[in-house]
């Protein structure tokens, strides 16, 4: 079992930036593969970026592009969100997540929900304009 927890969430104003942390428990967390989704008031979960278990590879969301960044600290089993330039649209709750224990493919970014066992209890994040 792995449990994240997300914390840096809250409101900030339009071009200003924040960093979501994720910290997991266990001792699996550099074998796993690490995303962050977002669902905003009466939409569907959208993957906004992921990082392969190797930490090599990354992907992002066209809509962030440029301005987020996703890293990872396998040694403090945290997974990060910079968040930069932000805007309106970016307001949603996020929410990071986990593969199962990855033997091969520790290059690959997972993209879709589906394939993420393991999710964290989201954290708001507010722009305002």
């Amino acid at each position: 079992q792995v449990q994240l927890v997300e914390s840096g969430g809250g409101l900030v104003l339009a071009g200003g930036s924040l960093r979501l942390s994720c910290a997991a428990s266990g001792r699996t967390f550099s074998d796993r593969a690490l995303g962050w989704f977002r669902q905003a008031p009466g939409k569907e979960r959208d993957i906004v970026a992921a990082i392969s278990s190797s930490g090599g590879n990354t992907y992002y969301a066209d809509s962030v592009k440029g301005r987020f960044t996703i890293s990872r600290d396998n040694a403090k089993n945290t997974v990060y969100l910079q968040m930069n330039s932000l805007k309106p649209e970016d307001t949603a709750v996020y929410y990071c997540a986990a593969t199962k224990i990855l033997y091969q493919s520790r290059d690959y970014c997972y993209r879709s929900g589906e394939e993420y066992n393991y999710w964290g209890q989201g954290t708001r994040v507010t722009v305002s304009s």
